[in-house]
This record gives C-alpha cells, sequence and structure tokens, in this order.
C-alpha cells in the first residue's frame, strides 16, 4: 500500500531524528519529498540513506534552511513548487529546547530565538504554504508539538509557552482553511530518546528541575517512544485517509489515530483533542460558573 503515493510533501527539520524517520515513511509510503535542516551534511546523509526507496520517478530533493529565518522559508517553499508540480503536505518538523533554567536567569536573546524556530518558523512556514494550498482547495499541514503544549515544563519555559502556541495557532488555522479543503493537524509524538533528551540530562537538574531530569534519565535509559509512531502518524494525517480531521492535537502514543477516521461524526463541532479550559464543576467543585 502506497498512502502517499503521487504526493509531495515538504519536511522541516529532517537532518535527524523524528524528522528523518518522517522523511523516511514518506518516501517509503509512496511521496516526493523537500527536506530542509540548518545542517546540508546530515540532509545529504538522509538522501543518500533513502534514495534506494526511490521509484516511479519519484525525488528527495534537499536544501539547507533556517525555519527562523522568514527568508529561508520563503526560499524553500518556491523551490518545492518549482521542483514539484504541487506540494500537498507540509510537515513543521524543526524544533529545539532553547535555553534552559529559571526564566530570570536565562539568556534572553536564547530564549526569543527558541520562539523564533518553535513558534514563528512554524507559523510563517504555514502562512507561505496557505496561498498555494486554498488555489489547489487541498493540503495537508501537520505541526509537531509535544508535552510542552499540554504540561507546564519549569526550566524549559520558551518551548513550553512555543508549543502551547503552535497548538491554539493549529487550530485557528484549521478553522481558516475548513472551507478550502486544508486540514491542520498538532502531532505529539511522545517522550523520545533524541539529541534534545541529551540536552537536557547534560543540563543537570538545578536547571532543568530534579523530577524532570530524572524522567529524561530514565526515558534515556529505557529508550522511549520508538521514532516510527510518530512518524506513522505523520503518514496518516499527510494520507487522504484522514481527510476531514482537522484542528487536533493527536497524541501518537495514546490515541486510535488508526481508526480516528471512523470517529470523524464525534470529533466535529466538539473540543475533543482539542486545548481547553477545566471549570471547577467538572472536577467535582460545587463554585464556578454554572
Amino acid at each position: 500500500m502506497s498512502p502517499l503515493a503521487g504526493r509531495h510533501a515538504l519536511i522541516t527539520g529532517a537532518g535527524q531524528g523524528l524528522g528523518a524517520a518522517i522523511a523516511e515513511h514518506y518516501v517509503a509510503a509512496g511521496a516526493s519529498v523537500l527536506l530542509c535542516a540548518r545542517s546540508a551534511d546530515t540532509l545529504e546523509a538522509v538522501r543518500d540513506r533513502l534514495a534506494p526507496l526511490l521509484s516511479d520517478g519519484r525525488k528527495i530533493e534537499i536544501m539547507r534552511a533556517d525555519v527562523a529565518v522568514p527568508a529561508d522559508i520563503d526560499a524553500l517553499v518556491d523551490r518545492a513548487l518549482t521542483v514539484f508540480p504541487h506540494l500537498d503536505i507540509l510537515v513543521n518538523n524543526a524544533g529545539v529546547y532553547g535555553p534552559m533554567g529559571p526564566i530570570e536567569t536565562v539568556d534572553w536573546a536564547e530564549w526569543a530565538d527558541s520562539i523564533a524556530v518553535n513558534l514563528l518558523g512554524t507559523v510563517y512556514a504555514c502562512r507561505a504554504v496557505t496561498p498555494h494550498f486554498k488555489q489547489r482547495r487541498y493540503g495537508k499541514i501537520i505541526n509537531l508539538s509535544g508535552g510542552g503544549a499540554t504540561a507546564p515544563l519549569p526550566g524549559i519555559s520558551a518551548y513550553a509557552a512555543a508549543k502551547a502556541g503552535v497548538v491554539r495557532f493549529t487550530e485557528t488555522l484549521a478553522l481558516e482553511g475548513k472551507a478550502f479543503g486544508i486540514d491542520v493537524n498538532a502531532l505529539a509524538p511522545g517522550a523520545l530518546a533524541t539529541r534534545l533528551t541529551d540536552q537536557l540530562i547534560a543540563a543537570g537538574p538545578d536547571k532543568v528541575g530534579a523530577d524532570l531530569h530524572a524522567r529524561m534519565v530514565k526515558l534515556r535509559d529505557e529508550g522511549g517512544a520508538p521514532l516510527s509512531l510518530g512518524a506513522e502518524l505523520a503518514v496518516y494525517l499527510g494520507s487522504a485517509a484522514s481527510d476531514g480531521i482537522s484542528g487536533r492535537l493527536i497524541a501518537a502514543q495514546w490515541d486510535p489515530w488508526r481508526t480516528l477516521a471512523d470517529h470523524k461524526a464525534d470529533i466535529d463541532g466538539t473540543d475533543i483533542y482539542t486545548l481547553r479550559r477545566i471549570l471547577p464543576k467538572e472536577r467535582g467543585r460545587t463554585w464556578g460558573n454554572d
């Protein structure tokens, strides 16, 4: 089966880790891909590794780009629309943790740079492809989120704030794109044992807190969620099988996404898989709003 046959995807942060895994799964599922990262060397290695999977005239294109630089994104989208007949899918995977420690101690420029990569880079890439998707009246946007979107992360405040922003932007853009057949979803891949995990461990408990540090050490030792699980969900969200599912934060590890289309009627018009405010009565309290 080739769920992405004939589709063309732009994947950011594809030089290693989850981004490289998504690229591999996309090529295996029949897509042509344009991969970007800040390191040309890692991109070349991914391209060379995936080249044997190509057939039927499909392509793997690479381009060095920094998603925090709008001009780089503009050039990236122009490249995609030059080498492909059209673009079907945008996967916003590029991300960094940013500085670690209490907000009053971290370097402000590094904090702002993390927002620029994780939030502004995602938003600008969406902005750049939306006119093309609207013209075609179809498109798939997959924004990588994570634990920072659904729970506080003391010591990694830039990452947490950015990922929460990504989810709310995802929900908002989904409504803007609904009439044009554009599906926009956020993907939570689960706790991954990647270079970002190593960065948290190296930062130490004084900067990221004893609890988070201990969890990251355990994650490293136990291996964490498989990269393939998040990559498989990215394939599903880029395929026709997920058409009409939009504006949701979907967890690769915990949600029944393989059968999500069967529950579309239950999801539409509800707050299932969205960020929301919890009222007192929902926690058994008798005070607050009725």
